[in-house]
């Protein structure tokens, strides 16, 4: 029998978990690449022998999405695996048409053949779109567990933009294991606040290798999720958080709402800072799709240190990169820090921009007067920070999770913006866990 032939689209992370659990050491299937897409510079590379298995003894391509139609007809492929995240309901099926019309079938994979069980209790926390508040909820579930005497590991999705080969299982407990494996500012984004709380963390590209090493020392596992995307293993809870500043979007991306529909625990975050209206609208929302759901009010508060620093000031604002760029934000921490200590004004970087964060802003044009900080790549890291020695700004305000000053020169007086999230009023977070007390 002839073996199907498998194109999985993907921009490395879920493309690769689902290889590996469903494709890796099937006789019945050939992959015969991979496409990339939403990250730089990460095609062009092959996924290697050595995590491919014995059926790929010379690895798997990686090309470029621009080339998905000639691939298509060129080997002959039967079937495309849809395998990245927060995209619209209405783009997945534009990619589904192009598909289809070159010939081929469109799949996307669910739970059954993709999340792995572990032999310790899981918890994992998702969203609904990149830039809910993922982050913050992973440090407070965390802390509330530890609080109770719990051994707990977190187990972040995957950001494999290097060496695959040695990102196969990544241990982070100390800063120097990010100088240790070549972070990119994306990936010290998610692990140093770990990192600082005395928290350890795993990632990389073999979810199950991953999960065998991060069992040896938990009694928990939190599953840090990724943009939109659902857990890689079985959850034990589910926790979903959605975003009132985005009412609609809970049920109009792939595959947020999916995690809506997994959710335990909904989570309803920055209702402070959110319109009343859109508040309810997303409340009703998780109420018609997911009744049976636990449903936590929330806000992330943010602190800044030394903020008469942008008092008055004509400032920068620097961003997380993903969250504004396929997240579609318009604003995050650094604009609502901004506003709160009296910038006179936010300056448009666009001016001033080089090398890639010109071409994100090509690629993004609706991003507005701010900075994504995207850091990739060394070369990224490079041009982010030419870009702000360019700007005419008197004054930067890092909305970033972490402080870029510590990765990047920044040349003019800048604050950092914190946030945590904060429970409002009950049921909170210790009752949605309480059965792993």
């Amino acid at each position: 029998m002839n073996k199907v032939k498998v194109i999985i689209m993907g921009a490395a992370g879920r493309d690769f978990h689902n290889f590996n659990t469903y494709f890796r050491g099937n006789e019945a299937y050939e992959v015969v690449a991979f496409t990339a897409a939403q990250i730089p510079d990460i095609d062009g590379r092959k996924y290697p022998t050595e995590l491919a298995g014995k059926l790929y003894p010379n690895g798997i391509s990686i090309e470029s999405e621009d080339n998905l139609t000639d691939l298509i007809k060129e080997h002959d492929i039967d079937d495309v695996v849809f395998s990245y995240s927060d995209i619209s309901h209405e783009h997945v099926m534009h990619k589904s048409s192009i598909v289809n019309a070159a010939g081929a079938s469109f799949r996307l994979l669910g739970t059954k053949h993709t999340m792995i069980k572990s032999t310790k209790p899981v918890i994992a926390v998702c969203a609904v779109r990149t830039g809910c508040g993922k982050s913050q909820t992973t440090r407070r579930v965390i802390d509330i567990l530890q609080d109770w005497g719990k051994k707990v590991v977190a187990i972040r999705h995957p950001m494999p933009y290097g060496d695959l080969v040695a990102q196969k299982v990544q241990r982070f407990a100390s800063l120097d294991d990010l100088k240790k494996h070549n972070c990119t500012i994306e990936e010290m984004e998610e692990y140093e606040p770990h990192i600082t709380r005395g928290n350890v963390i795993y990632s990389g590209v073999d979810y199950g290798a991953i999960l065998a090493e991060a069992e040896k020392e938990a009694d928990i596992i939190v599953w840090d999720g990724g943009n939109n995307d659902f857990s890689f293993y079985q959850p034990d809870l589910t926790i979903t958080i959605v975003d009132p500043h985005r009412p609609g979007d809970e049920v109009s991306y792939y595959p947020g709402e999916t995690a809506l529909l997994l959710a335990d625990v909904v989570i309803i975050n920055k209702i402070v800072t959110a319109n009343y209206t859109d508040t309810e609208e997303v409340r009703e929302t998780v109420r018609k799709n997911n009744p049976k759901a636990m449903v936590i009010d929330a806000a992330s508060p943010i602190f800044v240190e030394n903020g008469d620093v942008i008092l008055n000031k004509r400032v920068l604002v620097v961003e997380d990169g993903p969250t504004l760029t396929h997240g579609g934000m318009k604003y995050g921490a650094g604009v609502m820090a901004a506003l709160k200590f009296g910038a006179s004004e936010l300056i448009d970087p666009k001016p001033f921009t080089v090398g890639s964060i010109t071409e994100t802003f090509e690629k993004y044009p609706d991003i507005g007067a701010l900075l994504p900080a995207m850091g990739y790549g060394e070369h990224q890291m490079k041009d982010l920070e030419e870009t702000i020695a360019n700007s005419d700004a008197e004054a930067v305000v890092i909305g970033t999770p972490i402080d870029l000053r510590r990765v990047i020169k920044i040349d003019k007086p800048a604050v950092s913006v914190s946030y945590n999230l904060q429970a409002i009023g009950k049921p909170d977070l210790t009752d949605a866990l309480a059965k792993f007390k």
